[in-house]
């Protein structure tokens, strides 16, 4: 039985957690589709995919691109509060949803010219608001691609 908890690569680059599951999310899970995704959720999903694959593109211009082809390739979508990948980056958006990570440790700080946006490039986690375009424009995303840049983030993201 297919984990309805996730949905993505098996090893991503980058863990998006969410508190809410989209529709039709046992259909996808044996082959995630960001299209597929898309078409059968409300223009709120379009936002989160849209938004998660212009954090994970390796060339900010092509986002597009990544999201049809590789997205789920390269990324994952969890809907519980349990970071168990030490490998990953772990992208926590909004303020409510970082509540249900009790107990969470972590050494975020603010990103600088970011509000809303803290960091811990200890333990790989990126605390931002939730990913909307109203809470999270292009510009203040910007800034958070240019921080996992400098970490590395996208010399190991598959193109």
């Amino acid at each position: 039985m297919p984990d309805i908890d996730y949905l993505g690569a098996a090893r991503p680059a980058l863990i998006l957690y969410l508190p809410h599951r989209p529709n039709g999310l046992a259909r996808l899970q044996p082959r995630p589709d960001a299209t597929e995704l898309v078409a059968a959720n409300s223009n709120h999903w379009r936002k989160i995919v849209n938004l998660l694959a212009k954090m994970a593109s390796p060339v900010a211009e092509d986002w597009r691109h990544f999201r049809d082809e590789c997205l789920f390739q390269n990324t994952a979508l969890c809907f519980v509060p349990a970071m168990t990948d030490k490998e990953c980056w772990h992208w926590i958006g909004g303020r409510d949803n970082l509540q249900r990570f009790a107990g969470l440790q972590h050494n975020a700080c603010p990103l600088a010219g970011a509000p809303g946006v803290s960091v811990d490039t200890e333990r790989r986690l990126l605390l931002t608001p939730y990913p909307d375009y109203r809470q999270l424009s292009n510009a203040l995303l910007e800034k958070v691609r240019l921080c996992l840049e400098e970490q590395g983030f996208y010399g190991g993201v598959c193109p």
